[in-house]
């Protein structure tokens, strides 16, 4: 039994790729009040909060907007209908939020912007079917809304790994004049990396090159990789010095630490450290994740302590430390063997957390019953109902599994019967 996960994707990287909205008329403006339709600031959030309420799939998101606006409700401004449709994304209620927009385009009192296109092809690939986003895809009005939608589209089929369609649509990108900056190239050599074709990122770089794209980050990291799978070591320290040369990029600590997977996956453990030691050094001081990713590197050369010194300086980073963070810190603790400390790190987190994150307290129940502790296990799970924590499908499958190597089938059994409860009552977005 397995569970789905579905992640966002496109959207935001579309708003890196097509920086300005472009209407019908061949005006460049930015969204604002000026461009909003009726007065509907002043009752939106009470229509927001009906539409909240809807939390049924089943139920029409659509219907309860247009009651509003044929009940006197008042004409809905196009600002509110895109923030109410962003809200509905990122609580994952993407039928919703697609209804909302499916309404307001057909609509002819509002001007679709080429972002409300982009999401709404990429809404239709999750709620119905990638045949429907290219339908409606084929059918945008103009070549902004179809720059705007590329993008997203072109992701989709890199997920689905559809090397055919990809390269068909960058021969229609490329045909339409699309290609213009590194992400739909970073895009392609994703591909190629997945689906074990190095070979292909150097062609794709090579036709960056010879169109005059500039390369990012990414693209250097991508190349890196790529080059290493073929030629070895030696190619890729070659690109990190090109990087280095190219006064468009700013080589980061992401670089620094690609260079260090190649290196250990050839045995260079003195250029491992020297790289991660280099890579510390363009850490930033408001943001965590570089110091999440080094301090799993080094868990990955059983380096506790480096571990917990980079965790350390972690910590000073302003900011609440979150669940995730957290999550990392423990997953390392635990592969390396440490449960005393894994412990530690877990009370630390629980006497501040704001919501108990069945999630976090899944690690060190893992680490319990594959380390044979099961009264300890069995201690965590009861500790965790009582502090309101909500079992998911992975705490009864971890039960599950510990019970069944201790031979306790009868509590084995009844935690199978509650990972299928579990699936059973989840509410799940209905997608095709």
């Amino acid at each position: 039994m397995s569970t789905v996960r579905m992640k966002k994707s496109g959207v935001m990287g579309f708003f890196r790729y097509f920086s300005s909205v472009t209407i019908s008329n061949g005006k460049t403006l930015k969204l604002g009040k000026a461009h909003e339709i009726g007065n509907g600031g002043n009752d939106g959030g009470q229509l927001k909060a009906r539409i909240l309420k809807v939390v049924n799939p089943r139920r029409s998101a659509q219907a309860v907007l247009q009651k509003w606006v044929d009940g006197g409700g008042g004409w809905v401004s196009i600002s509110e209908l895109r923030s109410i449709s962003k809200m509905l994304l990122n609580r994952r209620r993407f039928k919703h939020a697609l209804e909302i927009l499916t309404w307001m385009e057909a609509n002819d009192r509002y001007k679709i912007s080429s972002a409300d296109h982009a999401m709404r092809l990429e809404l239709t690939i999750k709620v119905h079917s990638l045949r429907e986003a290219e339908e409606y895809f084929e059918g945008l009005p103009n070549s902004v809304a179809r720059k705007a939608a590329c993008l997203p589209l072109l992701y989709f089929y890199v997920k689905e790994r559809s090397i055919e369609k990809a390269e068909a649509l960058m021969l229609k990108m490329n045909r339409w004049g699309f290609l213009v900056n590194p992400h739909p190239f970073n895009a392609m050599m994703k591909l190629y990396i997945a689906t074990s074709q190095p070979k292909k990122v150097l062609s794709v770089i090579q036709q960056m090159k010879e169109n005059q794209i500039s390369r990012n980050v990414l693209s250097y990291n991508l190349w890196m990789n790529a080059s290493a799978e073929l030629s070895g070591v030696g190619s890729s320290e070659m690109i990190y010095k090109e990087m280095l040369r190219d006064e468009s990029v700013v080589v980061g600590w992401s670089s620094l630490c690609t260079l260090a997977n190649i290196y250990q996956k050839y045995g260079l453990v003195e250029k491992v450290f020297w790289a991660l030691r280099e890579a510390e050094k363009k850490l930033s001081t408001c943001n965590r994740l570089g110091y999440l990713f080094l301090l799993t590197m080094y868990a990955s050369l059983n380096d506790a302590d480096e571990v917990l010194r980079l965790w350390k300086l972690c910590k000073q980073v302003p900011g609440r430390i979150t669940c995730a963070n957290y999550m990392c810190i423990l997953s390392c603790m635990v592969k390396l063997g440490d449960i005393k400390e894994a412990e530690h790190l877990f009370l630390e987190w629980e006497s501040q957390c704001r919501t108990y994150d069945i999630r976090v307290s899944n690690i060190l129940l893992g680490a319990y019953m594959r380390n044979g502790l099961t009264k300890k296990a069995e201690s965590l799970h009861v500790r965790s109902l009582s502090k309101g924590g909500h079992p998911n499908y992975k705490t009864w499958e971890i039960l599950m599994e510990g019970w069944v190597r201790n031979h306790d089938m009868d509590k084995a059994v009844d935690a199978m019967r509650n990972a299928f409860s579990v699936i059973d009552n989840c509410e799940v977005e209905t997608i095709g």
